[in-house]
Protein backbone atom coordinates (compact mmCIF):
# COMPACT_ATOMS: atom_id res chain seq x y z
CA UNK A 1 0.00 0.00 0.00
CA UNK A 2 1.10 3.72 -0.47
CA UNK A 3 -0.07 6.09 1.67
CA UNK A 4 -0.74 9.12 -0.34
CA UNK A 5 -2.59 11.84 1.97
CA UNK A 6 -2.37 12.75 5.62
CA UNK A 7 -4.69 14.76 7.76
CA UNK A 8 -3.53 15.71 11.25
CA UNK A 9 -6.66 17.68 13.61
CA UNK A 10 -6.02 18.90 16.98
CA UNK A 11 -9.69 18.29 18.71
CA UNK A 12 -10.87 19.57 22.10
CA UNK A 13 -12.99 17.47 24.03
CA UNK A 14 -14.28 18.22 27.62
CA UNK A 15 -14.64 14.98 29.72
CA UNK A 16 -17.58 14.77 31.80
CA UNK A 17 -15.54 14.57 34.97
CA UNK A 18 -12.33 16.04 36.15
CA UNK A 19 -9.53 13.56 36.30
CA UNK A 20 -7.39 13.75 38.71
CA UNK A 21 -3.61 11.69 39.63
CA UNK A 22 -0.66 12.56 41.24
CA UNK A 23 0.74 14.60 38.83
CA UNK A 24 -1.77 16.73 37.75
CA UNK A 25 -5.86 17.33 36.57
CA UNK A 26 -7.25 16.61 33.11
CA UNK A 27 -10.89 18.23 32.16
CA UNK A 28 -10.50 19.73 28.76
CA UNK A 29 -8.82 17.31 26.83
CA UNK A 30 -6.63 18.94 23.69
CA UNK A 31 -5.29 15.99 21.48
CA UNK A 32 -4.96 14.84 17.92
CA UNK A 33 -6.17 12.39 15.55
CA UNK A 34 -4.59 11.73 12.26
CA UNK A 35 -5.85 10.25 9.21
CA UNK A 36 -3.92 8.47 6.71
CA UNK A 37 -5.02 7.45 2.78
CA UNK A 38 -4.38 5.40 0.36
CA UNK A 39 -4.51 5.49 -3.63
CA UNK A 40 -7.67 3.78 -3.59
CA UNK A 41 -9.07 6.56 -0.87
CA UNK A 42 -9.63 4.49 1.78
CA UNK A 43 -8.56 5.89 5.04
CA UNK A 44 -7.27 4.45 8.46
CA UNK A 45 -7.42 6.35 11.66
CA UNK A 46 -4.82 7.20 14.86
CA UNK A 47 -5.33 8.97 17.81
CA UNK A 48 -2.16 11.14 19.78
CA UNK A 49 -2.07 10.21 23.83
CA UNK A 50 0.21 12.69 24.63
CA UNK A 51 -1.28 15.44 26.96
CA UNK A 52 -0.84 19.32 26.69
CA UNK A 53 1.52 19.39 29.53
CA UNK A 54 4.52 16.53 29.80
CA UNK A 55 3.32 15.10 33.14
CA UNK A 56 3.39 11.80 31.69
CA UNK A 57 6.28 11.61 29.39
CA UNK A 58 7.96 14.17 27.89
CA UNK A 59 5.74 14.55 24.94
CA UNK A 60 2.96 17.03 24.43
CA UNK A 61 0.35 17.71 21.76
CA UNK A 62 2.74 20.27 20.03
CA UNK A 63 5.75 18.08 20.33
CA UNK A 64 3.68 15.31 18.30
CA UNK A 65 2.28 17.76 15.83
CA UNK A 66 6.14 18.89 15.57
CA UNK A 67 7.83 15.37 14.97
CA UNK A 68 4.66 13.95 12.50
CA UNK A 69 4.67 17.18 10.63
CA UNK A 70 8.60 17.27 10.22
CA UNK A 71 9.72 13.53 10.39
CA UNK A 72 7.53 10.95 10.82
CA UNK A 73 4.66 12.13 7.69
CA UNK A 74 7.78 12.55 5.60
CA UNK A 75 9.19 8.58 5.55
CA UNK A 76 5.74 7.50 5.07
CA UNK A 77 3.98 9.51 2.38
CA UNK A 78 3.98 8.05 -0.92
CA UNK A 79 6.89 5.06 -0.20
CA UNK A 80 5.63 1.88 -0.71
CA UNK A 81 4.47 -0.76 2.45
CA UNK A 82 3.61 -4.48 2.29
CA UNK A 83 2.67 -4.34 5.97
CA UNK A 84 2.25 -1.93 9.17
CA UNK A 85 5.42 -3.47 11.24
CA UNK A 86 7.89 -1.74 8.80
CA UNK A 87 6.31 1.66 10.02
CA UNK A 88 8.34 0.77 13.26
CA UNK A 89 11.42 -0.27 11.62
CA UNK A 90 11.39 2.73 9.16
CA UNK A 91 10.78 5.11 12.47
CA UNK A 92 13.90 3.83 14.11
CA UNK A 93 16.02 6.42 12.46
CA UNK A 94 14.15 8.89 15.09
CA UNK A 95 14.65 8.59 18.85
CA UNK A 96 11.88 7.92 21.41
CA UNK A 97 8.85 10.61 20.66
CA UNK A 98 6.65 6.76 20.66
CA UNK A 99 3.69 8.81 21.11
CA UNK A 100 3.74 10.98 17.62
CA UNK A 101 5.03 7.71 16.20
CA UNK A 102 2.32 5.22 17.86
CA UNK A 103 -0.34 8.11 16.22
CA UNK A 104 0.96 7.60 12.37
CA UNK A 105 1.15 3.95 13.19
CA UNK A 106 -1.93 2.69 14.46
CA UNK A 107 -3.85 4.50 11.75
CA UNK A 108 -1.76 2.70 9.21
CA UNK A 109 -2.45 -0.51 11.01
CA UNK A 110 -6.21 0.37 10.33
CA UNK A 111 -5.74 0.70 6.88
CA UNK A 112 -3.62 -2.76 6.49
CA UNK A 113 -6.75 -4.26 7.72
CA UNK A 114 -9.33 -2.51 6.10
CA UNK A 115 -7.60 -3.44 2.87
CA UNK A 116 -7.22 -7.03 3.54
CA UNK A 117 -10.70 -6.95 4.75
CA UNK A 118 -10.02 -8.33 8.34
CA UNK A 119 -10.85 -6.63 11.73
CA UNK A 120 -7.59 -4.77 13.51
CA UNK A 121 -7.96 -7.66 16.14
CA UNK A 122 -7.78 -10.18 13.51
CA UNK A 123 -4.80 -9.26 12.22
CA UNK A 124 -3.37 -8.36 15.33
CA UNK A 125 -3.60 -12.35 16.13
CA UNK A 126 -6.21 -11.49 18.69
CA UNK A 127 -8.41 -14.35 19.46
CA UNK A 128 -11.18 -13.20 21.92
CA UNK A 129 -14.78 -12.42 21.20
CA UNK A 130 -14.85 -10.04 24.13
CA UNK A 131 -12.66 -7.95 26.66
CA UNK A 132 -12.81 -7.63 30.22
CA UNK A 133 -12.37 -4.12 31.32
CA UNK A 134 -12.10 -2.30 34.78
CA UNK A 135 -12.26 1.29 35.77
CA UNK A 136 -9.62 3.60 36.64
CA UNK A 137 -10.83 6.37 39.02
CA UNK A 138 -8.64 9.73 39.70
CA UNK A 139 -8.31 10.87 43.10
CA UNK A 140 -11.45 12.36 44.97
CA UNK A 141 -11.58 15.59 47.43
CA UNK A 142 -12.95 12.59 49.72
CA UNK A 143 -12.98 9.32 50.45
CA UNK A 144 -16.80 8.78 50.98
CA UNK A 145 -17.40 10.53 47.03
CA UNK A 146 -14.19 7.78 46.02
CA UNK A 147 -16.39 4.94 48.10
CA UNK A 148 -19.97 6.13 45.76
CA UNK A 149 -18.23 5.72 42.79
CA UNK A 150 -16.81 2.63 43.26
CA UNK A 151 -20.30 1.34 44.05
CA UNK A 152 -21.56 2.76 41.30
CA UNK A 153 -18.97 0.82 38.68
CA UNK A 154 -19.22 -2.69 40.76
CA UNK A 155 -23.37 -2.15 40.36
CA UNK A 156 -22.17 -1.84 36.47
CA UNK A 157 -20.03 -4.96 36.47
CA UNK A 158 -16.34 -3.27 35.90
CA UNK A 159 -14.80 -6.31 36.71
CA UNK A 160 -11.72 -3.77 38.48
CA UNK A 161 -10.92 -1.25 40.30
CA UNK A 162 -8.30 1.02 39.73
CA UNK A 163 -7.67 3.63 42.74
CA UNK A 164 -5.09 6.49 42.19
CA UNK A 165 -3.19 7.50 45.03
CA UNK A 166 -0.35 9.84 46.21
CA UNK A 167 1.50 10.30 49.60
CA UNK A 168 -1.60 10.88 52.25
CA UNK A 169 -4.26 9.72 50.14
CA UNK A 170 -2.93 6.25 50.27
CA UNK A 171 -3.33 3.79 53.19
CA UNK A 172 -5.78 4.98 54.56
CA UNK A 173 -7.96 5.43 51.57
CA UNK A 174 -7.08 1.76 50.34
CA UNK A 175 -8.27 0.41 54.10
CA UNK A 176 -11.93 2.38 53.58
CA UNK A 177 -12.21 1.09 50.42
CA UNK A 178 -11.10 -2.52 51.55
CA UNK A 179 -13.71 -2.22 54.44
CA UNK A 180 -16.36 -1.38 52.00
CA UNK A 181 -15.83 -3.84 49.60
CA UNK A 182 -13.70 -6.37 50.56
CA UNK A 183 -13.27 -8.97 47.41
CA UNK A 184 -13.73 -6.24 44.71
CA UNK A 185 -10.43 -6.81 42.22
CA UNK A 186 -8.56 -3.67 43.11
CA UNK A 187 -5.32 -1.98 42.42
CA UNK A 188 -3.02 1.14 43.37
CA UNK A 189 -1.38 3.46 40.84
CA UNK A 190 0.62 5.76 41.98
CA UNK A 191 1.90 7.70 39.25
CA UNK A 192 5.53 7.52 40.68
CA UNK A 193 4.76 9.79 43.69
CA UNK A 194 6.82 7.70 45.96
CA UNK A 195 10.83 6.81 46.48
CA UNK A 196 12.48 3.94 48.10
CA UNK A 197 12.63 5.80 51.30
CA UNK A 198 8.76 5.47 51.26
CA UNK A 199 9.22 0.80 51.65
CA UNK A 200 8.03 0.67 55.07
CA UNK A 201 4.61 2.57 53.78
CA UNK A 202 4.45 1.07 50.67
CA UNK A 203 4.68 -2.67 52.51
CA UNK A 204 1.16 -1.63 54.39
CA UNK A 205 -0.41 -1.91 51.07
CA UNK A 206 0.25 -5.99 51.36
CA UNK A 207 -2.16 -6.31 53.70
CA UNK A 208 -5.13 -5.09 51.45
CA UNK A 209 -4.80 -8.27 48.64
CA UNK A 210 -4.10 -5.69 45.82
CA UNK A 211 -3.88 -7.13 42.59
CA UNK A 212 -0.80 -4.70 41.80
CA UNK A 213 0.46 -1.70 42.79
CA UNK A 214 1.32 0.58 39.67
CA UNK A 215 4.29 2.45 39.03
CA UNK A 216 5.23 3.37 42.78
CA UNK A 217 8.48 4.84 42.19
CA UNK A 218 10.06 7.80 39.26
CA UNK A 219 8.73 7.31 36.18
CA UNK A 220 12.56 6.12 34.48
CA UNK A 221 13.37 3.61 36.66
CA UNK A 222 13.62 -0.47 36.51
CA UNK A 223 16.30 -0.85 39.18
CA UNK A 224 15.12 0.64 42.27
CA UNK A 225 11.39 -0.99 41.34
CA UNK A 226 13.74 -4.72 41.43
CA UNK A 227 15.04 -3.48 44.67
CA UNK A 228 11.72 -2.24 45.84
CA UNK A 229 9.93 -5.69 44.05
CA UNK A 230 12.03 -7.98 46.96
CA UNK A 231 9.94 -5.68 49.79
CA UNK A 232 6.76 -6.41 48.16
CA UNK A 233 4.60 -9.41 48.23
CA UNK A 234 1.94 -7.85 46.35
CA UNK A 235 3.37 -7.78 42.72
CA UNK A 236 4.45 -4.23 41.15
CA UNK A 237 2.96 -3.36 37.66
CA UNK A 238 5.27 -1.33 35.39
CA UNK A 239 3.94 1.60 33.50
CA UNK A 240 6.14 4.36 32.24
CA UNK A 241 9.14 2.92 32.91
CA UNK A 242 8.71 0.49 29.88
CA UNK A 243 8.70 2.37 26.45
CA UNK A 244 10.38 -0.33 24.23
CA UNK A 245 11.00 -4.35 24.37
CA UNK A 246 14.52 -3.82 25.44
CA UNK A 247 13.07 -2.21 28.73
CA UNK A 248 10.82 -5.11 29.42
CA UNK A 249 13.24 -7.55 28.58
CA UNK A 250 15.92 -5.51 31.21
CA UNK A 251 12.72 -4.99 33.93
CA UNK A 252 11.88 -9.35 33.56
CA UNK A 253 15.51 -9.92 34.08
CA UNK A 254 15.99 -7.51 37.12
CA UNK A 255 12.65 -8.87 38.51
CA UNK A 256 11.66 -5.48 38.49
CA UNK A 257 7.57 -6.16 38.12
CA UNK A 258 4.87 -8.73 38.02
CA UNK A 259 2.69 -7.26 35.64
CA UNK A 260 3.26 -4.85 32.70
CA UNK A 261 0.76 -2.76 31.53
CA UNK A 262 1.33 -2.08 27.77
CA UNK A 263 0.14 1.47 26.61
CA UNK A 264 0.62 1.18 22.23
CA UNK A 265 1.08 4.98 22.99
CA UNK A 266 3.47 4.75 25.32
CA UNK A 267 6.03 2.37 23.49
CA UNK A 268 5.82 3.42 19.83
CA UNK A 269 3.01 1.50 18.32
CA UNK A 270 0.77 -1.52 18.19
CA UNK A 271 3.99 -3.19 17.10
CA UNK A 272 6.36 -2.78 19.47
CA UNK A 273 2.64 -4.01 21.82
CA UNK A 274 2.62 -6.68 20.29
CA UNK A 275 6.76 -7.69 20.54
CA UNK A 276 6.57 -6.94 24.32
CA UNK A 277 3.37 -9.16 24.95
CA UNK A 278 4.92 -11.74 23.09
CA UNK A 279 8.01 -11.51 25.55
CA UNK A 280 5.54 -11.15 28.71
CA UNK A 281 4.02 -14.08 27.60
CA UNK A 282 6.81 -16.38 27.54
CA UNK A 283 8.42 -15.08 30.81
CA UNK A 284 4.88 -15.98 32.24
CA UNK A 285 4.29 -11.91 32.65
CA UNK A 286 0.73 -11.08 33.11
CA UNK A 287 -0.07 -7.72 30.83
CA UNK A 288 -2.98 -5.34 30.46
CA UNK A 289 -4.08 -2.77 28.36
CA UNK A 290 -3.64 0.67 29.92
CA UNK A 291 -5.49 4.17 29.23
CA UNK A 292 -4.74 7.49 28.45
CA UNK A 293 -8.28 9.45 28.44
CA UNK A 294 -8.71 8.35 24.69
CA UNK A 295 -11.27 9.27 22.32
CA UNK A 296 -13.01 6.00 20.99
CA UNK A 297 -10.55 6.01 18.04
CA UNK A 298 -8.06 5.30 20.25
CA UNK A 299 -10.35 3.37 22.61
CA UNK A 300 -11.06 0.82 19.36
CA UNK A 301 -7.29 0.78 18.92
CA UNK A 302 -7.01 -0.50 22.84
CA UNK A 303 -10.10 -2.92 22.50
CA UNK A 304 -8.35 -5.00 19.64
CA UNK A 305 -4.99 -4.99 21.13
CA UNK A 306 -6.60 -6.64 24.10
CA UNK A 307 -7.88 -9.64 21.99
CA UNK A 308 -4.50 -10.88 22.40
CA UNK A 309 -3.71 -14.15 24.18
CA UNK A 310 -1.40 -12.79 27.49
CA UNK A 311 -3.89 -9.60 28.03
CA UNK A 312 -5.73 -11.58 31.18
CA UNK A 313 -6.41 -9.19 33.06
CA UNK A 314 -9.19 -6.41 32.27
CA UNK A 315 -8.03 -3.43 31.20
CA UNK A 316 -8.75 0.36 31.50
CA UNK A 317 -11.14 0.31 28.58
CA UNK A 318 -14.27 2.09 29.67
CA UNK A 319 -17.04 2.78 27.89
CA UNK A 320 -17.45 6.15 25.74
CA UNK A 321 -19.84 7.26 28.14
CA UNK A 322 -17.88 7.02 31.15
CA UNK A 323 -15.93 9.96 30.08
CA UNK A 324 -17.67 12.10 26.98
CA UNK A 325 -21.46 13.25 26.59
CA UNK A 326 -19.99 12.44 22.73
CA UNK A 327 -17.61 10.62 21.45
CA UNK A 328 -16.39 10.52 17.88
CA UNK A 329 -17.32 7.46 16.77
CA UNK A 330 -20.31 5.34 15.79
CA UNK A 331 -21.25 3.19 17.24
CA UNK A 332 -19.78 4.26 20.63
CA UNK A 333 -17.81 1.66 22.50
CA UNK A 334 -20.07 -0.26 25.13
CA UNK A 335 -19.96 -1.92 28.15
CA UNK A 336 -22.21 -4.45 29.29
CA UNK A 337 -21.47 -6.36 32.85
CA UNK A 338 -17.81 -5.37 32.19
CA UNK A 339 -17.60 -6.66 29.22
CA UNK A 340 -16.62 -4.97 25.64
CA UNK A 341 -17.86 -6.91 22.18
CA UNK A 342 -14.75 -6.81 19.84
CA UNK A 343 -16.14 -5.60 16.64
CA UNK A 344 -16.16 -7.63 13.42
CA UNK A 345 -15.96 -4.89 10.48
CA UNK A 346 -12.94 -4.04 8.90
CA UNK A 347 -10.18 -2.38 10.81
CA UNK A 348 -10.84 -1.01 13.94
CA UNK A 349 -14.89 -1.60 13.51
CA UNK A 350 -15.87 1.93 14.48
CA UNK A 351 -16.62 4.69 12.51
CA UNK A 352 -15.39 8.00 12.65
CA UNK A 353 -18.56 10.26 13.55
CA UNK A 354 -17.64 12.87 11.51
CA UNK A 355 -20.12 15.41 12.16
CA UNK A 356 -18.71 15.27 16.22
CA UNK A 357 -15.21 15.24 14.40
CA UNK A 358 -15.75 18.37 12.68
CA UNK A 359 -17.13 20.15 15.80
CA UNK A 360 -14.45 18.99 17.95
CA UNK A 361 -11.74 20.15 15.74
CA UNK A 362 -9.93 23.03 16.36
CA UNK A 363 -6.87 23.12 13.56
CA UNK A 364 -6.21 20.84 10.89
CA UNK A 365 -3.88 20.37 8.32
CA UNK A 366 -3.70 17.94 5.65
CA UNK A 367 -0.25 16.89 3.92
CA UNK A 368 -0.13 15.26 0.52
Amino acid sequence: MKITEVTIRQLSMRMKSPFTTSFGTVQDKQFLILEAKDESGLSGWGEGVAFEVPWYTEETVKTSWHMLEDFLIPLVLNKDVQHPDEISAIFKVIRQNNMAKATLESAVWDLYAKRTEQSLAHALGGTKEKIEVGISIGIQPTTEQLLQLIEEHVTAGYKRMKVKIKPDKDIEVIRAIRARFPEVPLMADANSAYSLDDIELLQQLDEFNLMMIEQPLASDDIINHAKLQKQLKTPICLDESICSYEDARTAIELGSCGVINIKFGRVGGLTEAKRIHDLCMQHGIKVWCGGMLESGIGRAHNVALTTLQNFVLPGDTAGSNHYWDQDIISPEVIVEDGYIKVPEGYGVGYEPNMESLEQFTVSKKVYR
